[in-house]
């Protein structure tokens, strides 16, 4: 089975090796046929702490890093 991709935008980088990223998903409301905008902040793992708060990044679904880390950050992703 293929691993998850995932694009947002790092909001947090103050924990050693780890930076939180914000993933953003749109969908169309079924009843109301309107856009609606949902987020979600995931915790990935960044080795080198390369990363910084703004940057546009892609994480990848791994195994359990810690109690909150199940991503690792592939790279960077131009906007």
């Amino acid at each position: 089975m293929p691993k998850r991709l995932l694009q947002g935008v790092v909001v947090s980088d103050k924990n050693a090796k780890t930076v939180v990223v914000e993933v953003e998903r749109r969908y169309t409301h079924p009843l109301l046929k309107k856009t609606v905008r949902r987020s979600k902040k995931y915790h990935a793992h960044d080795e080198n702490n390369v990363f910084k708060i703004g940057d546009l990044v892609s994480i990848e679904e791994s195994r359990p890093i810690s109690k909150n880390k199940r991503w690792v950050v592939v790279g960077d992703t131009k906007r």
